[in-house]
C-alpha cells in the first residue's frame, strides 16, 4: 500500500523569496512546478503543508483555519529567519485567501492570488469536497472499492466541524482586502467550477494597490497550476515578480 506524504519544500536561488501556498485539501504539490520554474528564474521558493493536509483524511477533519494560518505564518517567519528580507507570496484557492491575509498583516513585496474564493459556499457543499478528497486519497493508497466504502462510512461519522470557521475566514478576509496596498496580480480560471469566478473581480476592485493587474485563463479550471495553461501561468507570475522593486 503506497503512502502519500507530500512535504514542505524550499528551493533556494537568490535573496528574492516567494512563499507559495496550496489550497484546501491540497498540498505542496499544488505549487511545486511553479516553485521549480521560479527557482530556475532565480527566485527562492518555500511552500508549507498545512496541518491535516497531505496525510490521511481522518486527520484533516481535526484541523481548521487557525491551524492553517499558523502554518502560513510560520512559513513566512521561516523565510525571515533564513535571512530573506523581501518576500512575495502566491497562493492557489485557500492559499490565495491566505496570501491576501498576509498582505494586510505583514510586509510582503507582492501578492499573487490564483482562483481565490471571496464567496461563501454552504457547509454541505464544502463537506462534499472533503468526502471527494477522502475517497480519492484512499483510492490512491491502493485500497479496494469495498475497503474504501467501509472506511468512508466510518469517516462520515466524524463531521468536519471547522468548516464554519473556514467560511468565517473567507468572509473576514473579504472585509479587509481594502487594506492591501502591495502590488497584486489576480489570476482566475474561466472554467473554474469550484468557486464563483467573480471572486477575482472583487479582489481586483477592492484592493487599494496602485500596481495591480488581473488575468483570466480561458481554458483552465480551478486547479490552474496543473491545467493546460500552466506554462503561460508560470511565465506570467515570473513577469509580475520581475516588475517588483526588489532591493537585490
Amino acid at each position: 500500500m503506497r503512502k502519500l506524504v507530500p512535504k514542505p519544500f524550499t528551493f533556494k536561488a537568490s535573496k528574492r523569496a516567494v512563499l507559495l501556498l496550496h489550497g484546501f485539501t491540497g498540498n505542496s504539490a499544488d505549487v511545486r512546478m511553479l516553485g521549480r520554474f521560479l527557482q530556475r528564474k532565480g527566485y527562492t521558493c518555500h511552500a508549507p503543508v498545512y496541518k491535516g493536509h497531505g496525510v490521511e483524511p481522518e486527520e484533516l477533519v481535526l484541523a481548521g483555519p487557525e491551524d492553517w494560518w499558523k502554518d502560513v505564518s510560520e512559513a513566512y517567519n521561516f523565510l525571515k529567519d533564513e535571512g530573506y528580507e523581501e518576500i512575495a507570496v502566491a497562493g492557489l484557492s485557500l492559499g490565495g485567501v491566505f496570501s491576501l491575509k498576509l498582505g494586510y498583516t505583514v510586509p510582503v513585496k507582492g501578492i499573487v492570488t490564483m482562483c481565490a474564493p471571496m464567496y461563501i459556499k454552504s457547509e454541505g457543499t464544502m463537506y462534499e469536497g472533503v468526502l471527494e478528497y477522502a475517497r480519492e486519497y484512499k483510492r490512491l493508497e491502493g485500497k479496494t472499492k469495498e475497503q474504501i466504502e467501509e472506511e468512508m462510512e466510518a469517516f462520515k461519522k466524524t463531521p468536519m466541524t471547522t468548516l464554519k470557521a473556514l467560511q468565517g475566514l473567507i468572509s473576514d478576509v473579504r472585509k479587509h482586502v481594502d487594506m492591501i496596498y502591495a502590488p497584486a496580480f489576480v489570476i482566475q480560471a474561466r472554467q473554474d467550477h469550484m468557486i464563483n469566478p467573480d471572486s477575482a473581480n472583487i479582489i481586483f476592485n477592492e484592493i487599494e494597490s496602485i500596481e495591480k493587474e488581473i488575468k483570466w485563463y480561458e481554458e483552465s479550471g480551478h486547479a490552474i497550476t496543473f491545467d493546460k495553461e500552466r506554462d503561460q501561468l508560470h511565465e506570467d507570475v515570473y513577469a509580475f515578480l520581475e516588475k517588483l522593486n526588489w532591493k537585490e
